[in-house]
């Protein structure tokens, strides 16, 4: 199964990034997960959505490629970061290589709620009509890694609360549930 990973924080040492990097390593035999670079996007342009720059268009095919899609974001303002928001802003036009996908939607950040305003809002565009994707739904899957800086070692980027991994653990299980009940 063939998972691609979208991070929204493009910060050095991102705590969501990291996140992102654990469950490449712990869920390998799961799934073959590949992080996809934002930072090279360039802004969203409606005047190149039919012939977008070389970039855009790879970035593209992963997605088509992918069985599914991570979503690992952190909050800003009560919101997503810009920089993912322009990717889906790509994804989201001639080629909507997110219809139909299933996409896991989760992040972490150093406050005491999460980043439920910022899943809020990602669930929102998500199932949007030009996204359009196939979202895990809500009522107990959602994962909202608070105080994130307490619970990850920062030189390794291990998460280190037992109770966080078992719950990521219990999660990406259900995802991947998710997924094969998709497939025809």
């Amino acid at each position: 199964m063939k998972v691609v990973t979208l991070v929204g924080s493009i910060r050095k040492e991102s705590l969501n990034m990291k996140i992102a990097k654990f469950m490449q390593e712990r869920y390998k035999d799961k799934f073959d997960m590949s992080i996809l670079d934002i930072s090279v996007l360039p802004f969203y342009n409606q005047d190149e959505e039919h012939n977008p720059p070389e970039v855009v268009k790879d970035f593209k095919k992963e997605i088509a490629s992918a069985d599914a899609v991570i979503i690992v974001t952190p909050e800003y303002n009560w919101s997503i970061p810009g920089v993912l928001k322009n990717a889906l802003d790509w994804v989201s036009r001639v080629e909507r290589v997110f219809v139909n996908k299933p996409v896991f939607p989760l992040g972490a950040s150093q406050g005491v709620l999460g980043t439920i305003r910022a899943q809020l809002h990602l669930r929102e565009i998500l199932s949007s009509t030009g996204v359009h994707a196939k979202v895990l739904p809500p009522g107990g899957n959602e994962v909202l890694i608070n105080l994130a800086a307490q619970k990850i070692e920062q030189e390794t980027g291990t998460i280190t609360d037992i109770t966080t991994i078992e719950f990521l653990d219990s999660k990406v299980d259900t995802f991947i549930d998710f997924i094969n009940a998709q497939r025809p």
